[in-house]
């Protein structure tokens, strides 16, 4: 890097990282995005079912799908976005995009691990049990939230709406942000005496 180079750009990846890294995030997005989709059609099957068979088959499925693969996955498509994020020109917080994303993906992995997989545990052990399938809404809500969710996720990585935010603005124009107190003062006219 030379000496001329921006602040920003010290941070950056080579070519074939950033590649790499966008390669590992646009698979991992991808089978994120097909899991939810194998849930939703395993929660439909659970909850359109008469057979206590297919019920069982199917929650017994979306718990193994869910602690096997889903946290895994999750982290690993949060983990390649922030690289990519810190590592690019789009940053975490310089649009509003990416920004959004990661959001998103935060919270989309949070409800994975505190709400969805607890909520599969609490199927399998009632209907292992010989009793019905207890929340059916429940049941698809998730795979239904999840993959609104990574849909509209994937709709602004295309098409990188809303532009840039405040402090990708300064960053853009060169201006280093700066606190109030360090803001030199307007300059004055100077007089001119004849």
């Amino acid at each position: 890097m030379s000496s001329t180079s921006s602040p920003s750009s010290a941070t950056k990846l080579s070519r074939p990282l950033r590649r790499a890294a966008l390669v590992v995030h646009v698979i991992a997005s991808a089978g994120w995005l097909g899991l939810t989709v194998g849930l939703l059609a395993l929660a439909v099957a659970a909850v359109t079912t008469g057979s206590a068979v297919t019920v069982e088959a199917s929650v017994r499925a979306m718990k193994l799908f869910a602690d096997w693969l889903l946290l895994p996955v999750a982290f690993l498509t949060l983990v390649s976005g922030l690289v990519l994020a810190l590592g690019t020109q789009w940053g975490l917080a310089r649009y509003r995009w990416v920004y959004v994303k990661f959001w998103l993906t935060l919270a989309t992995t949070a409800a994975t691990a505190f709400a969805l997989r607890p909520g599969l545990g609490a199927n399998v052990a009632a209907v292992a049990a010989g009793g019905p399938l207890p929340d059916a809404t429940g049941l698809m809500m998730g795979p239904i939230v999840s993959l609104s969710a990574y849909v509209f996720m994937t709709v602004i990585s295309v098409l990188k709406p809303w532009g840039p935010t405040r402090r990708g603005r300064r960053l853009r124009a060169g201006a280093a942000p700066r606190s109030r107190a360090a803001r030199p003062e307007p300059s004055r006219p100077v007089r001119q005496d004849a």
